[in-house]
């Protein structure tokens, strides 16, 4: 086992003047492009065939009111797929894609090209938000539908405690913004025995948030459990969650997952827990009629209940490819239909491409005198919202809060008056945030909103205004029928692996994975002797959980 104390990284907060100009952190938007336009993608078969990876061109063009992506292989002839199944929403996204300071070390030169030099390479254009470390590939499930193909095979993937401290530290050390956030998954993370450590480890090396990817039932089976992990300095807790009805867990988990769902979230309760986000992977036809519901599920446990995270589902990995189209379902769609479900209380135009909340994290750091977290993604990766909770517990989109637009317009300008060192900038900016108070339309929560930018600066003092809203996130990752480069090198969620690599989520899950684990993996027998598993470790191999 590595050292029980680790020193955090860096030890000194970094400054904007370590990495040059103040001048490199001017808010600046990409322009729009008409449609049709033309990126790059990977053949599908050639992938899943051959493991070869051959980049050919895409187009992105607009048909019948969508967004559609169509491509060709010499050899495999021509894929075409629906891509954003809102033209306008696709363009309005656009609109809000904003340029990042990127990272000042990536890891690997660019010789073969994207998406073969992973590293990150030179090419790629953004830091890593959130951080993930795959602690194993062991799971105590054996889901239909997994984009890790978990627990599959003779072999074990699972990286060393020296490993994965050296892992953290590698995050840690991105320039010139640390990795903030760190998530442990898999496999299923809890069924390692060394995770305790790991959380604490990460909290030591400065992540400011960690949490972890879970399916929950070993936290549904045991508080005492949660109670360890939680006392370890978890943060989160990322909660497979896909509807309020058994039905969409026998069909995509295989067996009723809900009340131990349940009790996982009663246990979060009674341990002081009070920061879960629920996952739904958004199946057309299996779960794609209860997005309302599980936001309805979110409101009634906003005590503990954080964020909704839906991710429209992946067509790769442990899933039927055959049915990709019946499957299918983009982020437009699932937004429409939570406009539906929730009988409009959530229109569609109240959400924002993730990108549009650059200007907080840029605004933020010029307060502070430092480079902070910038959510810099391209603008078809996600989409997000928040609603605000009244005392009764009725709810509305943010964007009957506040001016969203013109809140977001007013941190650029915050972050240019320090950007362009402007004489005065701090009492300018002060002078600028208290003005904008009349972008905010209900005054109850100004108090809150305005000292956390005004008082502190930072996010920790956002939490009380936090806990009056619960975010909703839309999250599509790739597969290799959707597959674009453009959105891989602006990726900022990426995995770290033992060969000193950050590697973006997308190309990960697609390419990387299979690749990375065959590498560091061994037999299950070599791993029992020299790993000496626990009962839990042990059962997530011979005796994986199913539900009475």
């Amino acid at each position: 086992m590595a050292a029980d104390k680790v020193k955090p990284i860096p030890e000194e907060p970094v400054k904007h003047t370590d990495g040059g100009f103040l001048s490199r952190y001017h808010v600046e938007k990409y322009p729009v492009r008409p449609l049709p336009y033309t990126t790059q993608s990977i053949c599908p078969d050639c992938l899943m065939t051959d493991d070869k990876v051959e980049v050919i061109d895409a187009t992105v063009y607009e048909e019948d009111g969508k967004i559609m992506y169509k491509k060709s292989c010499e050899k495999h002839g021509e894929y075409i797929d629906v891509y954003w199944g809102d033209a306008e929403m696709f363009k309005k996204a656009q609109t809000w894609w904003y340029k990042s300071v990127g990272l000042d070390n990536p890891r690997t030169e660019s010789i073969k090209g994207c998406p073969e030099d992973c590293g990150p390479c030179t090419e790629h254009k953004s830091h890593t938000a959130l951080a993930l470390i795959d602690v194993t590939n062991r799971c105590n499930l054996r889901c239909p539908i997994c984009f890790a193909v978990a627990a599959e095979g003779g072999n074990v993937y699972e990286p060393t405690p020296e490993e994965v401290l050296e892992m953290m530290r590698n995050l840690r050390s991105n320039k010139p913004v640390p990795a903030p956030a760190l998530q442990f998954a898999g496999g299923e993370p809890t069924v390692s025995k060394h995770l305790p450590q790991y959380i604490k480890w990460a909290k030591e090396l400065g992540f400011r948030h960690v949490q972890i990817a879970s399916n929950s039932i070993r936290i549904g089976k045991s508080k005492e459990y949660l109670q360890e992990l939680r006392d370890a300095g978890l943060s989160t807790i990322y909660m497979q969650f896909d509807g309020v009805t058994p039905e969409p867990y026998i069909e995509a988990r295989g067996s009723n997952l809900l009340p131990v769902k349940k009790q996982a979230i009663q246990h979060a309760r009674e341990v002081g827990m009070e920061s879960i986000v629920l996952v739904p992977t958004v199946v057309r036809g299996v779960n794609s009629d209860q997005l309302g519901a599980i936001i309805e599920f979110a409101v009634e446990n906003r005590d503990v209940v954080r964020c909704v995270n839906f991710q429209p589902v992946s067509i790769t990995g442990r899933i039927d490819h055959e049915s990709r189209h019946e499957m299918r379902i983009t982020i437009p769609d699932a937004i429409h239909l939570i406009e539906e479900q929730t009988g409009g209380i959530i229109p569609a135009d109240s959400w924002y491409p993730v990108p549009s909340m650059m200007p907080v994290g840029r605004a933020l750091g010029m307060m502070k005198g430092g480079p902070q977290l910038e959510l810099s993604s391209h603008f078809a990766c996600g989409m997000s919202t928040f609603i605000f909770i009244d005392e009764d517990g009725s709810y509305k989109p943010i964007t009957e809060v506040i001016n969203v637009d013109a809140f977001l317009e007013l941190l650029e300008e915050i972050a240019n008056l320090y950007a362009d060192e402007a004489r005065g900038a701090s009492q300018r900016a002060k002078a600028k945030l208290a003005a904008g108070a009349r972008h905010i339309k209900k005054k109850g929560i100004l108090k809150d909103l305005l000292a956390a930018f005004l008082d502190r600066g930072d996010y920790d003092s956002l939490a009380k205004f936090m806990r009056r809203i619960i975010m909703l996130g839309m999250m599509h990752f790739q597969d290799p029928y959707n597959f674009d480069l453009e959105r891989v090198q602006h990726c900022d969620v990426n995995y770290a692996v033992p060969d000193g690599r950050i590697i973006p989520f997308c190309t990960m899950n697609t390419i990387h994975r299979s690749r990375t684990e065959d590498k560091f993996s061994m037999p299950l027998d070599e791993w029992r002797n020299s790993h000496k598993p626990t009962q839990v470790e042990e059962e997530s191999i011979s005796k994986p959980f199913v539900a009475e």
